[in-house]
């Protein structure tokens, strides 16, 4: 029997898997404290829960919250929407034992706000002008608690409802689950005063928006509340896509709170850890009292407050004086704080042999925590550090508010006497130097479409640093042995004890030179002030250490200090690039992409500060969105040759045996270990 193949289905269904595969984009917020990645008009953060109000009980205000950065949910090459998964939990405190109004929505649109939204009904998103219009390109999924708006569809004011560019649902159910096992509905009152469990996930390949609501107590049931057919991709057709919340009171009026909230694109939403989501604070009935009764009840409790201050004063004091550990001023606003007795534990009282590494300010250890049994990495700060305060400081300050999948991720903190302790992801693949100069496990090494990834990885998470976050962060120690590398072989960007920090649109006042030899750029030792361009250029030393699986300084007791530019510089002079690939890649490689790396090493490495790219250039050369310079635009010989007298004031004061300590010696390599590959 013959069998017919649809052809266009096929090269339909394999474009679009090729095109979802090729967006990636998720986020994260387990309670909101700390976060500055939101942009607020109305809400706030609400101290020291965490929780995320996004209105209070007053009348007829509006609050909106959204995620600062656009989601690339619209290709405009494909007209293709991608899909994406939410999932959300939320609470509505209603004023007093009656209803309160009027809800929140779970909004896209091409903007971070809503300028006219009004309230009541139309939730802060609309108003009367605009309702209903197609240049809108708002897609929301709306949990109403007021009936009155439209009659035909709000069929009661608990419910939940879709709509596109309209208040007017295109869709709607009132709030409630389906069971399980009786596949009966169980009602769920949004305004309970209790959280809710809400979860959006669109298929942009069949197009259609499932909806599924529970009480906290219910994990997310099988069968959606509502699936409705909808097409992304005519609503919205703008790339600067933005997912947020909005809320509105009116005549009636409700606290609405988001507790957690994580979102993916071409995904499934990650969950929550339900017990960890901040309560809002209680909020009491408001009633009608006496003035004389609420003046006597002020003064007396002027008083109470009065004596608690003199109360808490005394105490302050009596902890200094039986030399209780008091909190500094830099503690107050950090991440989560250990204890001490349990990183003791986790990592067997900080035994050898739990020892990762030692590095310029301490020792890391393994650790497990014992009521979670989650795998950490623990930094021990040397007490005998001068300088070991001021790093452990400003790893805290910048790393513990930073957040990207090519970052460690900071995950808390313990200062107790002269013992300063970080804790951060377990990252199990150690550090992408010992990856490329430790002797290989079962002959294997890092494999060329590895190393490709990593180092797009590391471009991606200093472009996030450089200019995606609220403050320009120079790392300035930009080396192969602080990029960390996960079970999925993909960079992570580490130590961030010498970063430094500025706000976008002003120059960087640091004066100091840091760093470690060979990665350090020219014209540090003429002003002594990094910049982003000094962590391009570490950047683009790093690139041609990947590619070559060398060292960026080997001492050649013929030569002298042989520097990695000048040696792979020599190979592009003579027309042989590829010769100065790593040779432990056997040939197996892309040939324009180990020459782009190796060209694009040397643009980012390059003497003069304004021959260099951006981060965010360097992203567009390594995703071919743009071509690299051809080799005389940019990287003229003749200007590359200043490499050695750039240097020579660094390099004329070290040898292999005397390295300033303010360094890391690991960076210089000696010709005769086995740093230097054989043969070359």
């Amino acid at each position: 029997m013959a069998v017919r193949i649809d052809l266009p289905s096929i090269l339909l269904l394999l474009f679009w898997n090729a095109f979802i595969t090729s967006q990636s984009f998720d986020f994260v917020y387990q309670g909101f404290n700390g976060t500055d990645n939101l942009v607020l008009e109305g809400a706030t953060v609400i101290k020291p829960s965490g929780a995320l109000r996004l209105t209070n009980k007053s009348h007829d205000v509006i609050g909106h919250a959204f995620y600062s950065n656009p989601i690339p949910i619209f290709n405009t090459s494909t007209s293709f929407s991608s899909s994406f998964s939410t999932y959300l939990v939320f609470q509505i405190v209603p004023a007093g034992d009656n209803k309160g109004g009027y809800g929140l929505a779970f909004t896209l649109s091409p903007s971070p706000r809503f300028l006219g939204g009004q309230g009541g009904h139309f939730l802060g998103v609309l108003n009367t002008s605009n309702d209903g219009k197609a240049e809108n390109q708002i897609f929301m999924v709306e949990f109403d608690t007021v009936r009155g708006f439209d009659e035909n569809s709000d069929t009661d004011g608990n419910h939940v409802g879709i709509n596109v560019n309209t208040m007017k649902s295109i869709a709607s159910e009132p709030a409630s689950y389906y069971i399980k096992k009786t596949n009966a509905k169980e009602e769920v009152n949004l305004e309970s005063g209790e959280p809710i469990q809400a979860w959006i996930d669109y298929d942009g390949l069949n197009k259609i928006v499932n909806v599924t609501i529970s009480t906290l107590s219910v994990s997310k049931p099988e069968r959606p509340l509502m699936s409705e057919k909808v097409d992304l991709s005519l609503v919205m057709n703008n790339k600067s896509i933005y997912a947020g919340f909005s809320a509105a009171t009116g005549k009636k009026r409700s606290s609405h709170y988001i507790l957690g909230w994580s979102f993916r694109l071409n995904g499934i939403a990650d969950s929550l850890d339900l017990p960890r989501l901040p309560i809002p604070p209680s909020e009491k009935k408001s009633s009608s009292m006496n003035p004389h009764v609420k003046l006597a009840l002020i003064s007396s409790f002027s008083v109470l407050v009065f004596f608690l201050l003199v109360a808490l004063i005394s105490f302050h004091f009596y902890r200094r004086m039986t030399h209780y550990e008091v909190l500094e001023e830099w503690e107050l606003d950090c991440p989560h704080r250990f204890r001490y007795k349990d990183l003791f534990a986790a990592t067997k009282g900080f035994k050898d042999s739990e020892l990762l590494g030692v590095g310029g300010f301490g020792a890391v250890y393994k650790g497990v925590l014992l009521g979670s049994g989650a795998e950490v990495a623990v930094k021990k700060i040397s007490n005998n550090s001068m300088q070991g305060m001021r790093e452990f400081a400003a790893e805290i300050e910048s790393l513990g508010r930073l957040r990207h999948k090519n970052l460690v991720n900071l995950q808390g903190w313990c200062k107790c006497k002269n013992d300063l302790l970080l804790v951060y992801d377990y990252v199990p693949n150690g550090s992408l130097h010992s990856l490329l100069y430790s002797s290989p496990k079962n002959g294997t090494v890092l494999t060329w479409e590895q190393r490709f990834n990593i180092i797009k990885g590391i471009a991606a998470g200093l472009q996030y640093l450089h200019e995606e976050w609220e403050q320009v962060v120079i790392h300035r120690d930009v080396k192969s042995s602080n990029v960390l590398i996960d079970g999925d072989m993909n960079a992570r960007l580490g130590d961030f004890g010498l970063a430094r920090l500025y706000d976008h649109g002003k120059n960087s006042y640091t004066t100091t030179v840091v760093g470690t030899i060979g990665y350090i750029a020219p014209e540090l030792s003429r002003t002594g002030q990094a910049s982003t361009s000094t962590d391009v250029y570490a950047y683009g030393v790093l690139l041609l250490e990947v590619a070559c699986g060398r060292p960026p300084i080997v001492h050649d007791p013929a030569q002298g200090h042989v520097i990695l530019a000048d040696w792979v510089m020599e190979y592009v002079q003579s027309g042989g690039v590829l010769d100065a690939a790593d040779p432990e890649l056997n040939s197996i490689y892309l040939v324009e992409e180990i020459e782009l790396v190796l060209k694009l090493g040397l643009l980012c490495s390059h003497p003069r500060v304004e021959a260099r790219p951006t981060m965010r250039q360097v992203m567009r050369y390594l995703n071919a969105d743009d071509l690299l310079p051809a080799f005389g635009d940019k990287l003229s010989s003749g200007d590359y040759r200043r490499t050695e007298e750039s240097s020579s004031g660094f390099l004329n004061v070290i040898s292999t045996d005397t390295i300033p300590r303010s360094y890391h010696s690991s960076a210089v390599g000696d010709i005769s270990n086995s740093s230097f590959k054989s043969g070359r």
